[in-house]
């Protein structure tokens, strides 16, 4: 052999012993970190179930876990944790040191300027102003009779036709119009009738679509180097492409929306909604842009459309899973609603809803184990060092599961994976307030969700309306798993069989 050959032997023998060794060190462990491409292989690896990853991560390491990312790449090494102390501090405690970071923005560029991708005096500014118009009373009034208008006149009548024909239905997208439709006429005054009327080529369903690509998109841009998304953007390839044309999808659609209102708003046509109020708010500081007007709205609808479909879906497939749940909140409904009629619908307000216990207990154990929004990040400004112990360094990149949260032993106990409405209900029949770092569905600190309410309102009204007259069964053999997505979407939606309630 040549002394080429003899070298190349050698270089390739102390390869092999190098890179076996590092194996050797790594078999056990569940996300090894390699030279050069650090853990990205099992993020990668791992990405159809990151969700559940992401649980066994944190369960294993104790709550707080250090991702190294590979070399000269935007995917750094960043801080993941369920540690609700963390969360506390980092939402609460120590909350000017926690913003958005030179990431986000680029990221969400979608939602433009809205609240969601706003900090400091900006965010403070937008919050107070959204804060002031959402807890105005006329608007919760508005809220309830559309909801109940919707469900008595739509999504009721379709479901007892599904029941009647015994079809399968896709729950989650039933939905999911639903909630689409309810939160447009709640911002525009305009009802798309997405849920009667789904024809494949309007507007509505591309822009229905198109937020079901874009919410794919913002969690893949956390997956992949920057670089690489960047150039499929700026090449207009692969994601990239299918995220552009969704985008301009939802703008269309939006714009359409605030050129209709504006078309009527001179005259007494002008409808009663969230826009309606914005405008007001905005005649003694200058004219509103389209585009402001565009972000806010678009931050608005992610806000109420794909979250709370989300929750009441998970809700609806917990419930038919769960029988005996199922019979203790027909029961409660039973006892404690004034009205027995099959009309239930038409009288049920808030009074009565805030007396069904039990719902509310499930609807809060439906979003523990499974929260609209998955998980949220953070950057560090300054050094800090969380309760956990661990350091953290400017610009660090904290990324707090709130998936992983609601599976926590140390958080909810040995039961924690069990649905389990009781432990919310403490001795005396009454919710047990958790605290909202631990119960994280709605964020938590300053920037906890300013929808908490409104939310709850729609969830217990849908839930307890549907209930009442219908029972779901889930269509055996159909797959009911997370989509690893932004918004912790149903993968193959939910079918089931309806039939009619005989109480």
């Amino acid at each position: 052999m040549t002394f080429f050959q003899y070298t190349i032997l050698f270089l390739a023998t102390s390869l092999f012993i190098i890179l076996y060794n590092i194996w050797r060190r790594n078999k056990n462990v569940l996300s090894p970190n390699w030279p050069i491409i650090g853990m990205l292989p099992s993020l990668l690896y791992n990405q159809s179930n990151m969700h559940d990853f992401t649980t066994l991560l944190l369960n294993h390491y104790g709550g707080t876990f250090h991702f190294k990312g590979p070399w000269f790449t935007n995917i750094a090494n960043f801080t993941l944790t369920g540690d609700p102390m963390n969360v506390h501090h980092i939402l609460s405690k120590n909350f000017s040191n926690y913003g958005k970071g030179s990431d986000f923005h680029e990221i969400f560029d979608v939602l433009g300027v809205g609240i969601f991708n706003l900090d400091s005096n900006e965010w403070k500014q937008e919050r107070t102003l959204l804060h002031s118009l959402l807890r105005k009373k006329n608007f919760e009034i508005f809220n309830q009779q559309n909801i109940q208008k919707k469900l008595e006149h739509c999504l009721l009548p379709f479901l007892d036709q599904a029941s009647k024909g015994k079809q399968v239905v896709d729950l989650h997208n039933v939905i999911e119009r639903f909630t689409f439709d309810i939160t447009c006429t709640f911002i525009f005054g305009f009802d798309p009738n997405c849920l009667d009327k789904f024809d494949e080529l309007s507007d509505v369903n591309s822009c229905v679509k198109a937020i079901s690509v874009i919410e794919d998109m913002l969690l893949s841009r956390h997956c992949i180097p920057k670089y690489i998304w960047k150039l499929e953007k700026w090449l207009q390839i692969g994601q990239a492409r299918k995220n552009k044309v969704a985008q301009e999808n939802v703008y269309k659609f939006l714009y359409n929306c605030i050129s209709s209102y504006q078309d009527n708003e001179d005259g007494d046509e002008s409808p009663s909604c969230f826009l309606k109020e914005l405008m007001k708010e905005g005649l003694g500081k200058g004219e509103m842009t389209k585009e402001y007007i565009r972000d806010t709205t678009i931050n608005l609808l992610a806000a109420g459309n794909g979250t709370v479909s989300s929750g009441l879906s998970w809700f609806f497939w917990l419930v038919s899973t769960h029988p005996i749940a199922e019979a203790k909140i027909i029961q409660e409904i039973k006892d404690k609603c004034l009205t027995q009629d099959e009309n239930l619908i038409v009288d049920l307000n808030v009074q009565e809803l805030d007396r069904l216990v039990y719902l509310h207990a499930a609807i809060c154990e439906a979003l523990r184990l499974y929260p609209p929004v998955p998980f949220e990040h953070k950057c560090a400004v300054k050094s800090d060092i969380l309760p956990s112990g661990d350091h953290v360094t400017p610009n660090t990149k904290l990324i707090y599961s709130l998936y992983a949260m609601g599976r926590m032993k140390q958080i909810w106990g040995e039961d924690c994976l069990e649905f389990k409405p009781e432990r919310w209900i403490s001795d005396k029949g009454q919710i047990i307030q958790v605290p909202s770092y631990k119960f994280i569905a709605f964020n938590a600190g300053p920037r906890s969700c300013i929808g908490k309410d409104i939310t709850f309102v729609q969830m217990r009204m849908v839930a307890a309306s549907i209930l009442w007259k219908f029972h779901i069964q889930a269509v055996e053999g159909h797959s009911v798993i997370p989509r690893v997505s932004m918004v912790l979407r149903m993968k193959h939606g939910f079918k089931v069989n309806v039939s009619k309630r005989c109480i």
